[in-house]
């Protein structure tokens, strides 16, 4: 029901779904009360998927366990309606609540064509957004805040981002490559007014410097 890029947004334009893109900026917030389903069953359709998935069995196993369990407690302890009523609180709550941490990451960032080719460092740096704040921002985003530093090193334990921030952004400086960031709540500004944008039709949201730079030599 989001269109994050221009392409998503010029195939569906139509009816009521076509209304709803170029007003969703508005929806946005309210439709992340279904993200914590959607995201459920994503992780159903990756395991039964024929793609490949490495210990594919284990992944089943774990997931069926948590799921039938999780829901299985949730009706033992609680009356049929009111286990329903939590159900549906809890996943609201969650998918808002996971949406409100992934949105401000890349949404509004430079969009990179397929054909452009460019260094890991520009890629992951010029495409991601951290977001500025202090250890409780930490703990409540889980390290996300700091989206670029997770680009660079992935593996790297989400305690040492803060840390590795501050020498990656001189690295940058030194480079000369953008290193973006912002506040929380102007973050989710930026990411309602570049939906807003998607869905009302304009093709290029963001000039892509990796293709600025290109074009330019």
């Amino acid at each position: 029901m989001i269109s994050t890029t221009p392409g998503q947004a010029s195939r569906r334009r139509k009816g009521p779904l076509g209304w709803l893109m170029a007003h969703q900026g508005v929806f946005f917030f309210p439709i992340l009360l279904l993200e914590g389903l959607s995201l459920h069953a994503s992780g159903v359709r990756r395991v039964l998927s024929r793609e490949p998935l490495r210990r594919r069995p284990i992944e089943i196993t774990f997931l069926a366990v948590r799921t039938i369990g999780y829901l299985l407690l949730v009706f033992l302890v609680l009356s049929p309606g009111i286990a329903f009523a939590f159900l549906g609180v809890q996943l609201g709550l969650f998918g808002v609540y996971m949406g409100m941490v992934f949105a401000p990451n890349h949404k509004g960032m430079p969009l990179v064509p397929r054909e452009t080719k460019g260094d890991f460092l520009r890629r992951q740096v010029l495409m991601s957004r951290n977001i500025r704040g202090g250890r409780l921002l930490d703990t409540v985003m889980g390290g996300l805040n700091y989206q670029i530093e997770h680009h660079l090193f992935p593996s790297m334990p989400r305690p040492h981002l803060r840390a590795a921030s501050g020498m990656i952004s001189a690295y940058c400086r030194e480079k000369g490559v953008t290193y973006t960031q912002t506040g929380l709540w102007e973050s989710y500004g930026i990411v309602v007014r570049y939906i807003n944008r998607v869905g009302l039709g304009e093709r290029d949201p963001f000039e892509c410097p990796l293709l600025q730079q290109r074009q330019s030599v």
